[in-house]
């Protein structure tokens, strides 16, 4: 398929290259359509009770979200200021869409106790479609902003989508600002040319734009995360420049066995090609685990970052052999260096973990076990706007409020639905679990009681108090929803669903691991590793994000816990980058053993051809990943650090010397395989001829 593919792309690469413009004008164009287009309702969990609660509520009641303004900075006495705050709830009060406005002068609650703060609560009517809902929030903001006073906010409810897609573009923007130029630069020092070193990046460019057009597609038909954006774009460009990396430097080195670009093309894909093929179809694996997960958030990210690995993977294998069919002339040959100095320095790493296996695993894996041991401790929670970076309006809104105002104000309360039949003894017992609480009747008979709970809206306060009502409710037509019900739901699932997702994961890593190595231990000794390097990469996520420990270097602070959205998408996508860098040290290993014949060898030579790229791949990584820890949200800061360090620790620590201790243990048996499966791969796997001996002579 792969040699059909080439064959098609050099005969007519600029045919190739024109299809990919016409993408990149796409992604650009229609793709960035999808900012307009972000949900920050991470927690919904399709058939939960607070979702099922939700969505009757919603049915039924006349009202929709809340919009909150706060007007700060003077004494709200001052009958200038209160005659602006009465003037706009007037107007407020007679825009189209807008369900209640309460005088914050005459409701209690509203007015802060030092006298120097006012909330103005914006609640919308139900059932506004996008358009009315949108007119309707600008007309609210316009009002409140108008307010002269030195401090006015407006945020929450759907406003707060909003805000935050805009902070993602600006996030955006920056990284790309900020990484794109970075990179060049690496690439120039890696291959010494310019034009070698900007074809992976018109490689990471078009996995921006698949990245953009994938997310707008997704748009159309489910909720797309704010957080979508940052992650696919990072790992839309990381990945690309990794496969990118990856062919241009096995390229450089089939043109140094032939003159005919055409044909050096064609052993490039032959060889790394089938590389960037696995290891995309690997790193899609490890991301349709979340597919298993109900989840509209893990699901949309799981098919939207899915889609951007196979973006790049085809870039990869027809945008980049197009390119170097076409300019491929100009890019010079890899330098032939005499045995021994090409990758001396990895050729010694791995000679010195092959001669003492034993000793490497003593002194290497109790460290990563430590630094994995805060995992035991982590909590996710949904989180807040303190996770925002400090410009942010949701950010200083809350933070006036905290100010002003004691604590709990603001905090949404924990929704209970009562149904008709339902024993009125019930409600009674519910509300005598919070010294807050208020009641409704709905039309039709339903009583809705909020409970305010102590602390944040997902503290341990909260989450307790919806077990509490839970247990206490009994069998009753009673349904508890808001957002620390959706918490404890989602905490739920990920208990229900983690296990089936990770099966499903290391069952599909598994078999394609087997069906390129043709052994069953490869597979099992590469999970372990893995498994160890994410272990240690994500107990430091916790110990500097959720304990507090160096966490202003990062612009963030002592959260109490992680974002419910980082763990997971950290495991898959780290996990999926993990199995590239196997592959790439696999597949040289491969043809070592190959050629020689000798398995400690073929670890040496494996290691010496593929260290150079692994180590360059994962540094260009880690750029990437930590120009989007430039924006400040906090969920993407723990994202950004726990990839950083997931490929570093990889990419060192792991690839260079436990693989080859544990391959060097292993010896002949690491290949092994019981009959029947040696039959299976006989058949189905990835077979290639051994490759033709280097040609070895002093540099030119």
């Amino acid at each position: 398929m792969l040699a059909t593919v080439t064959r098609a792309t050099t005969r007519r690469p600029l045919t190739v290259i024109a299809v990919w413009v016409l993408f990149l004008l796409l992604g650009f164009g229609l793709g960035t359509g999808v900012f307009g287009k972000l949900s920050d309702d991470v927690p919904d969990v399709p058939g939960t009770e607070s979702e099922v609660a939700a969505a009757y509520l919603d049915g039924v009641s006349p009202t929709g979200e809340t919009l909150t303004g706060v007007v700060a900075g003077l004494a709200v006495s001052d009958p200038g200021l209160r005659a602006q705050v009465e003037r706009a709830v007037a107007e407020l009060r007679a825009v189209d869409g807008v369900a209640t406005v309460p005088d914050p002068y005459v409701t209690e609650g509203l007015v802060a106790e030092d006298g120097r703060a006012v909330i103005i609560p914006v609640t919308l009517k139900s059932g506004l479609d996008d358009d009315a809902e949108d007119s309707v929030i600008d007309s609210a903001v316009d009002r409140i902003e108008a307010i002269d006073a030195p401090e006015v906010h407006v945020s929450g409810g759907p406003l707060l989508g909003k805000q935050l897609g805009g902070q993602a573009q600006e996030d955006v923007k920056k990284a790309e600002l900020i990484s794109l130029p970075v990179v060049l630069v690496l690439l120039f020092l890696i291959f010494g040319g310019l034009r070698a070193a900007g074809l992976p990046l018109l490689v990471a460019v078009s996995g921006i734009a698949g990245a953009f057009l994938a997310l707008f597609l997704f748009s159309q038909v489910t909720d797309i995360s704010v957080h979508a954006i940052q992650v696919t774009t990072m790992l839309g460009l990381g990945l690309a420049v990794d496969y990118a990396l990856l062919m241009v430097v096995r390229f450089k080195e089939e043109r140094r066995h032939t003159d005919d670009v055409v044909e050096a093309v064609h052993r490039t894909v032959t060889r790394a090609g089938r590389t960037v093929l696995f290891s995309g179809l690997t790193v899609a694996v490890c991301l349709t685990g979340l597919l298993v997960f109900p989840s509209t958030f893990l699901r949309s990210m799981g098919l939207a970052v899915a889609a951007v690995v196979v973006v790049d993977m085809l870039a990869a294998l027809t945008l980049l052999p197009a390119l170097l069919t076409r300019f491929g002339a100009k890019i010079a040959p890899a330098k032939v260096r005499a045995d021994g100095e090409e990758g001396k320095v990895f050729a010694r790493l791995a000679t010195f973990a092959a001669r003492r296996p034993v000793a490497v695993l003593v002194a290497v894996v109790p460290v990563l076990l430590v630094l994995a041991l805060p995992v035991t401790g982590m909590k996710i929670n949904l989180g807040d706007a303190t996770q925002l970076p400090t410009s942010s309006e949701a950010r200083q809104l809350q933070d006036t409020v905290r100010t002003h105002f004691p604590p709990g104000v603001g905090v949404t309360p924990i929704t209970v639905v009562v149904k008709p039949g339902a024993d009125p003894a019930t409600a009674d017992r519910i509300s005598a679990l919070s010294p807050t609480t208020r009641a409704r009747t709905l039309p039709g008979g339903t009583t809705v009681l909020e409970l305010q709970p102590g602390g944040s809206v997902d503290g341990k306060a909260a989450t307790d108090l919806v077990q509490r009502i839970r247990d206490v409710r009994g069998p009753e037509p009673v349904q508890v929803t808001g957002p620390a019900a959706q918490l404890v739901d989602f905490r739920e699932m990920l208990g229900d669903r983690g296990p089936w997702a990770a099966v499903t994961v290391l069952i599909g890593i598994f078999a394609l691991l087997f069906a390129f190595t043709g052994s069953v231990l490869i597979p099992l000794r590469t999970i372990a590793t893995t498994l160890l390097s994410l272990g240690a990469a994500l107990g430091v996520v916790v110990w500097v994000f959720q304990d507090g420990h160096l966490a202003g270097l990062l612009g963030s602070e002592e959260l109490g816990s992680l974002s419910l959205t980082a763990p997971p998408l950290i495991i898959a996508i780290a996990f999926g980058l993990a199995m590239d860098y196997e592959l790439f040290i696999l597949a040289r290993m491969r043809e070592a053993r190959a050629r020689s014949g000798d398995d400690r060898e073929a670890v040496v030579t494996g290691l010496r051809r593929s260290g150079r790229v692994v180590t360059c791949a994962a540094l260009l990584l880690a750029v990437v990943f930590g120009a989007f820890m430039t924006g400040g949200f906090a969920p993407i800061l723990q994202i950004g650090l726990g990839l950083t360090l997931a490929v570093l620790i990889d990419a060192t620590i792991v690839r260079m010397l436990l693989v080859p201790a544990t391959m060097a243990l292993l010896g002949r048996r690491a290949w092994w395989a019981p009959p029947p499966l040696r039959r299976v791969h006989d058949r189905f796997g990835l077979h290639e001829e051994a490759p033709a001996p280097e040609r070895v002579t002093a540099d030119a």
